[in-house]
């Protein structure tokens, strides 16, 4: 009961700490994946994460309240190598 606990409230400390730094968690067995969100409190893009630039092509300007941050990626485990023909 008690490693249970210990549990529940380190996830949720993972999870406070990930949404006060701005981060977006994605985890499997293989491996875990942090992404930078873009700031709700930014005066730039006020959460949106960018910006349509004008002209007959539009194009979305990234914010670099998000987009100047690196992704953290750690491997866990390898993913199995997909054959390159079924083995029939």
């Amino acid at each position: 009961m008690r490693a249970r606990t210990a549990v529940l409230v380190a996830a949720a400390a993972a999870a406070a700490v990930l949404k006060a730094g701005h981060w977006e968690l994605y985890a499997d067995r293989h491996r875990i994946h942090l992404t930078p969100v873009a700031r709700r409190s930014c005066p730039d893009c006020r959460g949106a994460g960018g910006w349509w630039t004008g002209g007959p092509f539009p194009e979305m300007e990234a914010c670099g309240c998000w987009s100047e941050r690196r992704e953290l990626r750690i491997r866990l485990l390898r993913v199995p190598a997909w054959p390159d023909e079924p083995p029939f």
